[in-house]
């Protein structure tokens, strides 16, 4: 996409892209939720977006997202929806549970101990994604899709927790290209969407800038843009 678009464009842009997909996949795009991932996006940026009547959007970092939502646009807090997409330390979960909706980023039982402390605590808790990592890269958050189902039962039957959805991260685009096909990104979406059906889950979190169309092929109600919406992050600083 031109980076001479301004972010009412870009958006824009993405949504006709995500209302033709849906077109031709038989689908409402109205059941495709568009999460704008403003992950170390500048403030100015941020604001434009908020001007086009964008309401969800999509955090990396429990820091960051406190000093952003709960500070430099608090007061466009009440009406959004905040949903963590990274990764969750422990030590964070009452802080991430007091700021975000959704957490899409529940992997593994210790961080289901640490929630339901926090839900005892407070007496509130976000809804829940369980990540996948259908690619089971080492270096990837993740439950491996082999370890799912006794993950969920566990999560219901001794937490009480009841995830509405999965979330996935494919083995990077780029690394696709030249490659055979059973190594794109269509394969991991069909694995998600075939474990969110055998354990009764409805909503799926997959796909994001380079391959969000494919995803809604199969069947995602949660895309997670960033780029393609607000243009090339900043690099983080060291």
């Amino acid at each position: 996409m031109s980076v001479t678009l301004s972010i009412p464009e870009h958006q824009t842009a993405i949504l006709d892209r995500i209302a033709a997909r849906a077109k031709l996949a038989g689908r409402k795009p109205d059941d495709i939720c568009l999460t704008a991932v403003s992950k170390q996006q500048p403030d100015e940026r941020i604001e434009a977006m908020l001007a086009t009547g964008q309401r969800v959007f999509g955090e990396n970092r429990v820091q960051e997202a406190q000093h952003r939502w709960g500070d430099t646009f608090a007061n466009a807090r009440p009406g959004l929806e905040l949903r963590l997409i990274g990764p969750l330390q422990t030590n964070k979960t009452v802080d991430a549970c007091a700021l975000f909706d959704v957490i899409e980023t529940l992997d593994r039982e210790k961080l289901a101990k640490a929630l339901v402390k926090t839900r005892e605590k407070t007496g509130t808790l976000p809804r829940l994604f369980v990540q996948v990592n259908t690619g089971e890269e080492p270096q990837k958050a993740g439950i491996i899709p082999a370890q799912l189902d006794a993950f969920i039962n566990t999560l219901r039957t001794q937490y009480d927790l009841h995830p509405e959805g999965l979330m996935c991260i494919p083995p990077a685009f780029e690394a696709y290209v030249g490659q055979h096909p059973g190594q794109a990104p269509g394969p991991h979406f069909a694995l998600l969407k075939k474990l969110a059906d055998r354990n009764g889950i409805s909503k799926l979190s997959m796909g994001m800038s380079a391959d969000f169309e494919p995803a809604i092929d199969f069947g995602a109600t949660h895309i997670r843009v960033g780029s393609a919406l607000f243009g090339t992050r900043t690099p983080r600083k060291i």
